[in-house]
């Protein structure tokens, strides 16, 4: 059987358009496939069949009837959604047993908008409990593997959006990244993954995180692909007050190459404390490539890059914080029986549905935002923001955009990292993009000398000129032949067996 999920978006789009094969066999075979490779990777939560089925068939019937124009720039290609979108028909339990039988009431834009443009919904991917997760094990619900080898983590929180594309079980997967959760996943499991500016995707019908900070992204096979993807969920929509009218072609300027492109490099990122020697190899290769291609590199400071850890787990705990108040078990949400009184029952369910590091998370943010400690902390991190931020816009004033480290190493081991701390450092060169609202992709760049595994360079964006990073990372990606699909699971499980 033909895994169309390992085909890219102009393939099947193409191809159904000429009827080479229907919408139909397409989602058939992808559900097919899900069904015999996912016990290997866990990466979905729920398959949404009937509506894969459903929206195939639409495709079809507008394709037989001569309105191909109606189908959309992504009609037919099977993509899934992080289950911190809200679908209509599908749960969206954030991974957590506080929402483990919520049904969606109403859907996200960025599922909507994917759907619009004629994707095929095959349902929910795993990730770490409310996104608060580097690795995708905070899952109450078990963790995703990683393709490569599925001893290791993924990542996190989009663990499932990006082990779901390396085992081609979709072509296109979205998910959301509050500090890096689209990019370092990316990076582990070897695929393209996009966080776009803030603003550019609409967040709304996503469970928030950290609102000020969180930004929904494609992640794919290749950049094209993410590039199309983009053009679908982007745009201005008016019930998120945040959302920007950008208007932008993502995939304009893929083959315009980086001739004359001045592309900045920062020198205490590739000094930093941490980071592997594989990792630190594979980016310097990446910007030997990028000369050859033409590029001219050019160093630049960010002098206050070293406080965005500090900042942002103060930022992003408070507003947790504030984002999760509103599951206290009386009107949805795990509701713990037996209890006489409210002040118990909330008590008892809050601490039975929400895991450890979703409860560390709150209470850090409850003291954080306590009267005498908020002038302490609050208001510095707010402070670095801005700093960040300027620090930001100064480099973009001399290169396009930047060159940098993903993440400090390749996948880790199950149980390898259990300080939290320790953790939390997994992000240390994706933080500040969000802190500072810029765009920011991984690309993956072959398998590291010393571990095999997949490693991904990072290309930062000024705010709203993402088209920058995407320019950067199609001539990039031309000089790697790296398989962008973990081995054994190109052909497909379903027509292995």
């Amino acid at each position: 059987m033909t895994n169309f999920a390992a085909y890219g978006v102009r393939e099947i789009r193409d191809g159904i358009a000429a009827k080479d094969f229907s919408a139909r066999e397409v989602a058939a075979s992808c559900l097919a496939n899900i069904a015999a490779a996912d016990t290997e990777v866990h990466a979905f939560l729920e398959v949404s069949e009937a509506l894969a089925l459903g929206q195939a068939d639409k495709i079809d019937a507008a394709i037989s009837e001569g309105r191909l124009a109606e189908c959309g720039i992504l009609a037919g290609v099977p993509v899934a959604f992080k289950d911190n979108m809200n679908q209509l028909g599908t749960h969206t339990t954030c991974s957590s047993r506080m929402l483990a039988e919520y049904r969606s009431s109403y859907g996200a834009t960025c599922v909507e908008k994917a759907i619009g443009a004629g994707a095929i919904p095959l349902g929910k991917l795993n990730m770490d409990e409310f996104a608060f997760g580097s690795s995708t094990e905070t899952s109450y619900f078990g963790a995703t593997r990683n393709p490569w080898d599925t001893g290791r983590v993924p990542g996190g929180s989009s663990g499932g959006s990006a082990a779901a594309v390396a085992s081609a079980q979709a072509c296109v997967t979205l998910g959301s990244d509050t500090g890096g959760s689209i990019r370092q996943p990316a990076s582990f499991c070897g695929v393209v993954g996009v966080k776009p500016s803030y603003g550019v995707v609409s967040r709304y019908g996503v469970v928030g995180f950290a609102s000020s900070l969180d930004q929904v992204g494609p992640l794919a096979r290749t950049v094209e692909d993410a590039a199309f993807a983009l053009n679908a969920i982007s745009g201005l929509d008016l019930r998120d007050c945040m959302s920007k009218d950008t208007q932008t072609d993502f995939t304009a300027r893929l083959a315009e190459g980086v001739s004359g492109m001045r592309v900045g490099i920062v020198p205490a990122f590739m000094e930093a404390p941490g980071l592997d020697g594989e990792v630190k190899a594979k980016v310097e290769e990446a910007a030997e490539n990028l000369e050859k291609l033409g590029a001219t590199f050019v160093e630049v400071d960010l002098p206050h890059a070293q406080a965005a850890m500090s900042a942002y787990y103060v930022l992003g705990p408070c507003e947790a914080f504030s984002n999760l108040a509103r599951f206290d078990s009386v009107r949805y949400g795990y509701c713990d029986p037996g209890h006489a009184d409210l002040g118990s029952q909330y008590e008892a369910s809050r601490g039975k549905g929400f895991g450890m590091e979703t409860c560390r998370r709150i209470m850090l943010g409850s003291y954080l935002l306590s009267a005498g400690v908020y002038d302490t902390y609050y208001y510095p991190a707010a402070q670095v923001r801005t700093l960040i931020t300027h620090d930001y816009r100064q480099a973009f004033e001399k290169v396009a955009c930047i060159l940098a480290p993903v993440t400090p190493r390749t996948a880790f081991r199950f149980g390898e990292i259990s300080d939290p701390t320790l953790m939390y450092l997994s992000d240390m060169f994706t933080v500040s993009v969000n802190i500072a609202g810029n765009g920011g992709m991984s690309l993956p760049v072959g398998l590291g000398a010393d571990s095999g595994l997949p490693v991904g360079v990072q290309l930062i964006s000024p705010q709203f000129k993402d088209e920058n990073m995407i320019q950067a990372a199609a001539a990039l990606e031309s000089c790697y032949d790296h398989v962008r699909i973990a081995p054994g699971f190109a052909e497909g499980k379903a027509g292995a067996r």
